[in-house]
């Protein structure tokens, strides 16, 4: 009996100390790891699915990041990007608004000319049956006299001041303008396409948008073009001190050559002696024939306003006479000057003559550069010449080639330049 108590014991014990040790001695778990599965974007269907179930209510993760200014994030892009950006910018507005300002200018012009025409004709009217009625009418006569002479005498403030205006100049002002930063703004535009914008560039561009500035100004008053100057002078757009442009050279000579330098000479001489000349000369006549009108219309109309001045202290038909021709005259001068737009003309040629005087300074500074590495490519800079005067590479060759011709046998040049205008 105490043996089998001896034995229980001695299990019971080695029982406990079995359990006691699995307890305390556990076997190491081995290492696993587990990766967090990356995040789809949503498919066609599952899109499909919120937008029958509605919208998903999810609430945003604030997370504490320091944000770095945008150059900083795109080093990779130059200071000098980011600025010709912004001169895009200003470029874009200021197209808007010569564009707004032009149709602005353009309703002026209508309408002042419909108002003064039809002032004048009324008063011209007035006039002719007051002389017509003759003096028995007594007060309603009086009336009529009155009535002509105070519509003259303002017709004729109204068309001083319009005179001095030119509105039909303006528009035109306005709508080139509006071309030449269109083009100044598809040039930066290209340049940031094809090419890596140096601060150089930048300076350029912001060179250019200021002479634009300055060559077709906003405002009215203080900094308006002359309207009536001595003679015609060509429009300058562009900085007055221009570097030839330094792309990479696609030849060893970049592409130029004796004979090309020689035609560019030779184009120069025909836009000089042709197309320069005859817009010039243009451009005077239309200068001069605005000067008349412009001084014609407001004369008239003063003497239409005197003889309505004289129908009303005195009864003489020849007052009234005077009175109905001058004013109808006006209104025809009139017509004629702003329906005409002689303004409108003048500026044109004016704009022309610039154009071909940019051409000429462009060509010249070009050959004035002695490295020819730094001036653009001459295959390039052959075929953007031909593309300005409408003409193709052929055809731009032989104008070069009459020319030197007719220089040598001291004979007339008859062919223009340019085939556009």
């Amino acid at each position: 009996m105490a043996s089998l108590q001896a034995s229980n014991f001695l299990l019971s014990s080695s029982s406990s100390s079995k359990q006691i040790h699995a307890a305390i001695s556990i076997p190491k778990l081995p290492s696993v790891r587990f990766s967090a599965p990356k995040l789809r974007q949503p498919t066609i269907q599952s899109e499909e699915l919120n937008r029958k179930d509605g919208p998903i209510n999810t609430i945003p993760m604030e997370k504490n990041i320091h944000r770095t200014p945008l150059v900083q994030q795109t080093s990779s892009v130059s200071m000098a990007t980011f600025q010709l950006y912004a001169v895009l910018e200003a470029i874009g507005d200021r197209v808007e608004m010569h564009k707004n300002i032009g149709e602005q200018r353009d309703n002026w012009n209508t309408l002042l000319l419909n108002s003064i025409n039809m002032i004048t004709l009324t008063a011209a009217t007035m006039a002719g049956v007051a002389a017509a009625t003759g003096v028995g009418a007594g007060v309603s006569v009086m009336g009529l006299k009155l009535a002509s002479s105070v519509m003259f005498s303002a017709a004729t403030g109204m068309l001083v001041l319009m005179n001095k205006i030119q509105p039909s100049q303006h528009v035109e002002e306005q709508r080139n303008a509006t071309r030449l930063f269109k083009q100044l703004q598809s040039q930066i535009k290209t340049l940031l396409a094809v090419g890596s914008p140096c601060q150089d560039d930048v300076n350029d561009a912001m060179e250019k948008v200021l002479a634009l500035d300055k060559a077709y100004p906003l405002p009215l008053l203080g900094v308006m073009l002359e309207k009536f100057p001595a003679s015609l002078e060509p429009a300058v757009w562009w900085p007055t001190k221009q570097s030839p442009n330094s792309n990479k050279a696609l030849t060893n000579n970049n592409g130029w050559t004796r004979e090309l330098e020689m035609e560019m000479r030779e184009v120069v001489e025909v836009i000089k002696r042709k197309d320069s000349e005859d817009y010039e000369r243009l451009g005077n006549k239309a200068l001069n024939m605005n000067k008349v009108l412009a001084t014609s219309g407001p004369l008239l109309t003063g003497i239409a306003a005197l003889g309505s001045a004289f129908m009303v202290s005195s009864n003489s038909p020849w007052a009234a006479t005077v009175a109905a021709v001058a004013g109808a005259l006006a209104s025809a001068v009139n017509t004629f000057e702003h329906g005409g737009q002689v303004g409108m003309v003048f500026e044109m040629y004016r704009n022309n003559a610039g154009f071909f005087k940019l051409m000429q300074e462009s060509i010249e500074s070009t050959l004035d550069e002695c490295d020819v590495e730094k001036r653009e490519n001459g295959e390039l800079f052959e075929m953007k010449v031909a593309l300005q005067l409408g003409r193709s590479l052929s055809e731009l060759r032989d104008v070069a080639k009459k020319s030197s011709y007719s220089r040598i046998e001291g004979s007339p040049m008859d062919e223009f330049a340019s085939k556009l205008f």
